[in-house]
């Protein structure tokens, strides 16, 4: 090898590396529903969904729920990231759509950064496509929603069906 493609192939390994260190989800516990940012507290109407059983001929299913700033000052909801392609998650924030947005590592997954002020409700739509895995895609299902939040904070929306 010539010292050209040496440099090519570290060059490729370090940026396949920062984007993957990048889009990864943050990590954070289960059991996390609600989150303080700064004095701003972003509290999920609900923290999980049972879409029963859903069939793949059917189409896809929602479900929607509020976001709730319970806190004295403004949050910020900075990204929405899924855990599968077969889910997307859309805010709507005073009559606008922000999404939808996706799994992470399928894509970039921009910054929306929405305040929500104290006291202030946005809704979160979620969607899920039982027909995206195909037949290989038929059984129990269990796929989270991630609400990014300002200081890296995030509140996760799990749902469950079966296909």
């Amino acid at each position: 090898m010539n010292k050209n493609t040496i440099i090519g192939i570290i060059i490729s390994i370090l940026v396949l590396g920062g984007i993957i260190f990048f889009a990864r989800p943050s990590p954070s516990g289960k059991e996390q529903a609600n989150v303080v940012s700064g004095q701003g507290k972003l509290v999920l109407e609900k923290t999980d969904y049972d879409f029963g059983s859903v069939s793949m001929a059917s189409g896809k299913v929602s479900s929607l729920l509020k976001i709730k700033n319970q806190g004295a000052d403004p949050a910020v909801v900075r990204k929405i990231y899924t855990s599968c392609m077969c889910t997307e998650a859309t805010l709507k924030k005073d009559g606008v759509d922000f999404g939808p947005f996706g799994m992470a590592g399928h894509g970039f997954v921009p910054r929306i950064n929405q305040t929500i002020a104290p006291g202030e409700e946005a809704e979160l739509r979620v969607e899920f496509d039982p027909a995206a895995h195909g037949p290989a895609g038929v059984g129990p299902v269990e796929r989270e929603v991630y609400v990014e939040t300002d200081g890296g904070d995030v509140l996760k929306y799990y749902f469950k069906a079966l296909v």
